[in-house]
């Protein structure tokens, strides 16, 4: 089997799950709170955005894509040297998913940095979403006891011999949907999930897969959540399913990300909903005129 490599700068390579023994490591030891900074989260949505790799003269790599007809870059590990850093913002239109904590330093060097607020992640309390409980969660708390009541409804661990039935319901789903939406890259979750070490849950209603949650530790106290298909029709599934999910996560996440809103109304809605205890802030870099 041939090792896959990663070319040096300016040279890129097309993301691979070869990449995985390199990148996977790395993004491990970071032990980020950006829920884009995970092997399985760029290689499913390479596709979206066009992601490509290289290796940086200092050991690190940054990783290259396209959104809206614009070049980006993104610097997960460290930020490079002056020289360096000025070579890519010539290279390319703007400095994507850039942590809190580059923002000084880009700030020192010229660049000027903005929120990038549709791609925030929202965070949220393990413990307050396993137990709904307090006047805040009322309204999710009634839909949940209708559901139950209402329904025979089971769940199991998303093992390999599941994996049919959420195909099954994220079919069901695609069919409600006037788009693709992240279609593409939840049917390969599913289908690659021992090989990217994603894990989750799935929930039948009378006996028919109706709903399930797909997703990875992010830090050592923060589960982040990259799909959550449910079938339509079914008064208080997902709130059921986000209270059932919650409270089998073993008690050291302390935290559940749910990602971004990507800055659509209905979706911020309902991700504020669930009465997030805070967000992860992600900034844009760009060259200063």
């Amino acid at each position: 089997m041939t090792s896959f490599t990663i070319p040096l700068y300016p040279d890129f390579t097309a993301l691979e799950t070869g990449a995985r023994p390199i990148l996977h490591p790395r993004f491990w030891a970071l032990r980020p709170s950006i829920s884009e900074f995970t092997f399985a989260n760029i290689y499913l949505f390479r596709g979206v955005h066009a992601y490509k790799l290289s290796l940086l003269p200092d050991n690190n790599h940054v990783i290259a894509g396209i959104d809206e007809g614009k070049s980006f870059f993104m610097l997960p590990f460290a930020l490079p040297g002056e020289g360096l850093l000025k070579e890519l913002f010539n290279a390319f239109s703007f400095m994507k998913c850039v942590p809190e904590h580059y923002v000084e330093a880009l700030k020192k060097y010229g660049y000027s940095v903005a929120e990038d607020r549709a791609n925030f992640d929202y965070l949220y309390s393990r413990e307050e979403l396993s137990s709904l409980s307090g006047r805040k969660f009322h309204k999710k708390k009634n839909l949940v006891n209708f559901f139950t009541w209402r329904y025979e409804h089971g769940e199991e661990p998303l093992t390999d011999e599941r994996i049919g039935d959420a195909l099954s319901v994220l079919e069901a789903w695609r069919a409600g949907q006037d788009g693709p939406g992240d279609y593409v890259a939840a049917k390969e979750a599913l289908e690659r999930s021992e090989e990217l070490q994603l894990c989750g849950g799935i929930y039948y209603v009378d006996g028919k897969p109706a709903a399930y949650i797909l997703g990875e530790e992010l830090n050592s106290e923060t589960f982040v959540i990259h799909f959550e298909k449910g079938v339509s029709g079914v008064k208080g599934l997902l709130q059921f399913v986000n209270q059932s999910f919650a409270s089998i996560l073993p008690p050291r996440y302390r935290l559940i990300n749910r990602e971004q809103d990507l800055g659509e109304d209905g979706l911020r809605h309902s991700k504020e909903s669930w009465m997030p205890v805070g967000q992860v802030k992600k900034y844009r870099a760009g060259k200063v005129l």
